[in-house]
Parts: C-alpha cells; structure tokens; sequence
C-alpha cells in the first residue's frame, strides 16, 4: 500500500479532512443531544453521563490505534512501507479481541457503572439503557477507529471523512424517526438514538474496510491478521499505552468531575452538557491541527529530518493557539442564541453563558495541549505527557474542582477554575519540553 507522495503531504492538506470528520463526529453527538432535548432534558442528562462514561471505553482500545498511526508514520517516512503495512493489519486484529471484551463487559455490567457515578434516581433506567446498547457494540468504533488511523497515515485523511459524512446522516435520519415519530414510528426516545448511534458506526467501518481493501490494491500483508511479529507489537503497546494512559487519566479525572457536578443536581449535569457540547467546536481545529501535526511529525521523524520537525510543532501550536482565542470569543458574544438552541432553561442559559466566557481563558492552554503532545508523541516521547497529565489533571484540575465548586460552593465556575489552571500548567510543561529538544533520541525507526 503506498502512502500519498510526501511533496503532497502538508498540514493543511492532512488538516483539513481531519477538522471536518471531527466536526462531523461532533455533530453526531451533538444531534443526538439537540434531537434529545426537544424529548427531555432528562433524557439529554442521561446520555451525557453514559458518553462521558464510553469516552473512557474509547481510550482503552484507542492505545492500538494510536500505535499503529504513529508506527505506521515513523515507518513510512523511513520508506519501510511493507513493515508499515504488517503493523496496520496487525494493529486491526488486535484492536478487535481487546474491544470484545470491553463491549461484552459493559453489556454485563453497566448499570453497576453507573451506580458508581452517583447519577439522580430519575436519569438512571435511561443512562443504563443507551449504555447497554452503544456500550454493547462499542467493538466497532474500535475497528472505525485502528481503519481511519491507518488510512489517515498513510496519506488518506479524505476517506475518513467522506465515511464520516455517510455515518452523521444515517444517524441523524435515525434520530429523527426514534424521536419524532413520522409517518406512524414509534417513538423510541433514548432506547432509539442508542440503536441509531450504533447502527450508523457499523455501516460506517464496512465503508471503511472496503477502503482500505481498495487503497491496499492487495499489497497489504492480510497474514499479519493472525501471525504478529514480536517487535511490532511491542512497539505498539510501548507508544499506545502511555499515549492511552494520558487521555485516560484526563477522561476518568472528568468523571471524577461529573460525580460531583451530579452532587449540584441535574440543572448542573445539563448545563455542563450543553455548555461542553458548545466547546468542543471552540477546540475543534486545535485538534484537527494536532492530528495533522502527529501524522506530518511522524514521516518526518522516520525520515529524520528533525530540524523540519522541530519548527512544525512551534509553528502548529501558535496556528491552533490563534484559532482558539478567536473562536472563543466569537462562541461567547453569540452564548444566548446558541444554548438557546438546547434548552429554553433561563437558569441553565445564564450560567452556561459564564462558563463560555471562563472558555476564552481556557482554551488557548487547551489548543498547546492538543498540539505540543501530539508532537511529542509523534517524535516518540510518549511518556512525559503521561507523567505531568496525570499529576496535573487529578492535583490541579480535580482538586481545584472539588475545593471551589463544592468546598466554597462555586458550582460549575469553581470546576471551570480547575481546568482552567491544569490546562495552562500542562501546556506550558509541553512547551518546554517541546523546547529541550529531548525528544529527538526517542525515534522508533
């Protein structure tokens, strides 16, 4: 399988698919938040605690697919493409069993989950029902997942997109009859966006195989499915574990956030929802930035043009920084008519509206973040962004969050103070490690 020439290979034409499949991917769960809010804004609490719950899932299986893109990368820009395409089919294969059992796990025990959280009695037959379902048959988004990163690597960032595209309206016209019934169907409410969620996902990676089938031209090792070389895996779990271990503390340190915005009551669960599904196009090209950048950094890192590497990292962070801010701002002049979109709540409209002027202090903090670590872990530098996010997440972000939101009776302003801070920490940590140079003798090819 041949990657995409390297002369064609730059930040925006790798960006640019990226940003509108992550927007995309927000969308889905955006729709299924906005369609749910003309049903219930309990409903809408509901859901939101299980995907808060599911993204954790998400990262546990997500450490094979991020191995195998910055592998797949690394090996590329070495011009070793047969060993990179041993380690995509492997990382498939093993991506598959690992997620199996995650899915069967939280088909068994997903109501002894959410009891953990400490969710409302009345959000509870709800949250356990969509976590049952989509949690159930979280398998594949672990096969959507380990595909797109290994056609994005290899050059392919519009494949994943225009899947993307294909799974946001089979998704959305799925809501629609679960939800509002048309032409005699019934309504379904959370039981039916479940089933919409994970319908769309498995239509979508048969779309995605077939690509990457078709882009393979049958050049791809298919024997590496069941016979894995030592080395690769090991090199797998040496850069998919720490990368994972990151993103997994920063997920489980915001479900330790969401037990105790769940102690506030359910106005604060569905003010944090609306607010957060708002924020997430404010860091949207941040991390479709970051993503552009690990992939680029990683062909450069094989092909060790270092320098070349070291001025793509500066040069993504102020992009992603500068995008940020102005989306921030532009997001908190239009607050009112945006929640407004969610919840006619003048409650949850005014409080969200704070949070989203606290965001334009977040977010530059965040876009560092997403672009520096996506940087390092790219070069290979893996465990530095695991060892200072763990530290930071849970002695900043959650105990700051605790002492002002609930010790000092804050509420939600006192949890944005805690991410606030971590954020900012973390990033300037990245950027000066980023600025060392330590980096450059961390290369896995």
């Amino acid at each position: 399988m041949k990657a995409q020439s390297k002369t064609k290979m730059t930040l925006f034409s790798l960006t640019w698919p990226i940003f509108i499949e992550i927007m995309l991917h927000m969308l889905m769960g955006n729709a299924d938040t906005l369609m749910l809010s003309q049903y219930s804004d309990h409903s809408v609490a509901a859901v939101g605690v299980s995907n808060q719950i599911l993204s954790v899932v998400v990262v546990m299986f997500g450490f094979v697919a991020t191995g195998a893109g910055i592998l797949v990368a690394q090996h590329l820009g070495a011009d070793k493409e047969e060993e990179a395409g041993s380690i995509a089919i492997s990382s498939l294969s093993l991506n598959l069993w690992f997620s199996l059992i995650l899915s069967v796990s939280l088909y068994m025990f997903s109501e002894p989950i959410l009891n953990l959280m400490d969710l409302p009695p009345e959000l509870m037959d709800e949250a356990n029902l969509y976590l049952n379902i989509v949690g159930g048959l979280i398998f594949v988004q672990a096969l959507i997942m380990t595909t797109g990163a290994v056609l994005r690597n290899y050059g392919f960032t519009k494949d994943a997109m225009y899947v993307t595209i294909g799974m946001n309206i089979i998704n959305v016209i799925g809501n629609y009859f679960v939800i509002f019934g048309p032409l005699g169907f019934p309504v379904l409410g959370v039981e039916g966006v479940a089933y919409s969620t994970a319908i769309s996902r498995f239509i979508g990676f048969l779309v995605l195989l077939g690509l990457l089938i078709k882009r393979s031209n049958g050049e791809l090792p298919m024997t590496s499915f069941f016979r894995y070389q030592k080395k690769h895996v090991l090199g797998l779990l040496r850069i998919g574990v720490p990368s994972a271990g990151e993103q997994l503390s920063y997920n489980a340190s915001q479900i330790a956030i969401t037990y105790f915005i769940a102690q506030m009551g359910t106005t604060a669960i569905t003010t944090k929802v609306y607010a957060q599904n708002i924020m997430m196009f404010i860091f949207l090209a941040a991390i479709a930035i970051g993503q552009g950048t690990q992939i680029l950094i990683g062909h450069y890192i094989g092909a060790k043009r270092l320098d070349d590497a070291y001025k793509q990292g500066f040069s993504s962070a102020k992009l992603a920084i500068g995008i940020s801010v102005g989306m921030s701002v532009i997001v908190y002049f239009f607050s009112d008519p945006l929640l407004g979109i969610f919840t006619s709540n003048d409650s949850i409209i005014e409080q969200g509206t704070f949070l989203l002027l606290l965001t334009i202090l977040l977010e530059p903090g965040r876009a560092i973040n997403l672009t520096v670590i996506s940087s390092l872990r790219a070069a290979g530098d893996v465990q530095f962004p695991v060892f200072v996010g763990i530290l930071s997440m849970w002695g900043i972000s959650v105990t700051f969050g605790w002492f002002f939101g609930l010790y000092l009776n804050m509420g939600l302003a006192g949890i944005w103070i805690g991410f606030i801070t971590d954020e900012w920490l973390r990033g300037l940590l990245m950027t000066r490690r980023w600025y060392k140079k330590k980096w450059r003798q961390k290369a896995f090819v």
